[in-house]
């Protein structure tokens, strides 16, 4: 069978992914020079079309971008609150899932990349920032917070403020993060995200102290 007599033509499958490839031809040039320095020209090149052929796909650079955190980072987010709804309401199961899922999936470096860019070029960008808290942030921290307050509505938490609750639970990995990328403070095995969640959690669940009269187990 010939390119022409399949249902999926080699010029249309080549169509198909080249929202990808500008995607990823913009992942890279993002990384290397920074969003604000990258041109469509540029990443057309890097693509391998014409820019013109960009812009039948993504409207505006800033489009781009967009596309990247939806297909990186949007997908994260419904994932975790996936998992929470799966520990049924049991938090000391929801947390660690939560949690777990976003330190597995930023382990991936095509998908760290893109917070990446968005913490370095947000300054510059506020544009950036506006998209990121509306595709991002205002779909997951809500979300949580309801978790939060069912669990002191039943009982299984003490009567803790939800909405400063989800940012001491999230402190820790956004700092962790601009220690790293800002400050170039990252600890002797790398910026490892699984470690800092297991860390956290096992604080945040056991505490700091060692019981009195107990042992460090």
């Amino acid at each position: 069978m010939t390119d022409a007599d399949s249902p999926t033509p080699k010029f249309r499958r080549r169509a198909d992914a080249r929202p990808d490839e500008v995607l990823d031809a913009a992942l890279t040039l993002f990384g290397q020079k920074g969003y604000a320095a990258t041109s469509v020209a540029e990443i057309a090149r890097e693509a391998g079309i014409s820019k013109g052929a960009v812009y039948l796909y993504f409207p505006s650079k800033q489009a781009i971008l967009e596309g990247l955190v939806k297909r990186a980072v949007t997908p994260i987010s419904a994932r975790a609150l996936e998992q929470a709804a799966l520990a049924h309401g049991d938090l000391r199961t929801a947390l660690p899932a939560i949690l777990g899922v976003i330190a597995e999936a930023m382990n991936d470096p095509k998908v760290f990349a893109v917070p990446r860019i968005v913490l370095h070029e947000a300054v510059v960008a506020p544009e950036i920032a506006a998209f990121y808290r509306d595709a991002v942030l205002n779909m997951a921290m809500p979300a949580v917070e309801g978790l939060i307050a069912q669990g002191v509505a039943r009982g299984e938490l003490r009567p803790v403020d939800p909405e400063m609750t989800i940012r001491s639970l999230m402190g820790p990995v956004v700092i962790h993060i601009i220690l790293s990328e800002v400050f170039g403070v990252t600890p002797k095995g790398g910026l490892d995200l699984k470690r800092l969640v297991d860390n956290h959690l096992d604080i945040l669940l056991n505490g700091l102290f060692t019981p009195p009269g107990g042992d460090n187990a």
